[in-house]
């Protein structure tokens, strides 16, 4: 009989355990790869890091100002995604995310620039810059897995497309193709069934 009883409470606790460790949000996952702790530089040239996105959702890509082909699309549907999320009332624990790829060009200011050629709103978008290219390069393919180039025979990195969820944690959950409009539609979704509370 007692040996019944403590079956019964283990089963009793091992489904509270599962419970509790299903209370994140009900979305499809396509990745887990937990993201280190980083400081760089902002478009305000000031620090800005994984301390400052603690407890946030952040949609984050790798682009730089200087591209003339997949950048154009990806910054473009950034700024969709941004504005979708404002139309519904998605702002506060939610930020993006833009690491450039070419931080030799990719100056402070030359980010300032850029965000307004796209019209963005830098209160919960940040472009990083303030780091060397080798140190870009690994910390996007180590842990987003994410592809990232020296430029052949002309200035144009080559690099990964896509964009990445990361949750409050600072774990990588989830890539979307950064170039196709209809995968911000699916951002969005994501990101509706994380704030419907």
């Amino acid at each position: 009989m007692k040996k019944a009883i403590v079956t019964l409470l283990l089963s009793l606790l091992l489904v509270l355990l599962a419970a509790c460790g299903n209370s994140g949000p009900d979305i499809e996952t396509n990745m887990s790869k937990d993201i280190p702790e980083f400081t760089y530089t902002s478009q305000e040239d000031e620090d800005f890091g994984s301390a400052d996105l603690e407890g946030k959702w952040w949609v984050a890509d790798f682009v730089f100002t200087n591209c003339t082909t997949a950048c154009i699309p990806m910054t473009s549907n950034m700024a969709l995604l941004q504005d979708m999320t404002k139309e519904e009332g998605i702002v506060d624990g939610l930020h993006f995310v833009s690491f450039s790829v070419d931080p030799d060009y990719d100056t402070p200011e030359v980010l300032t620039e850029y965000a307004e050629d796209y019209d963005v709103d830098l209160e919960n978008w940040t472009f990083l810059t303030g780091y060397d290219f080798e140190t870009i390069k690994e910390f996007s393919i180590k842990n987003f897995q994410n592809m990232v180039n020296e430029p052949i025979g002309d200035d144009q990195v080559i690099h990964g497309t896509k964009f990445f969820l990361v949750n409050p944690e600072g774990e990588a959950v989830k890539s979307y193709d950064g170039m196709s409009g209809q995968e911000m539609d699916l951002i969005l979704e994501d990101l509706q069934e994380i704030f419907k509370d």
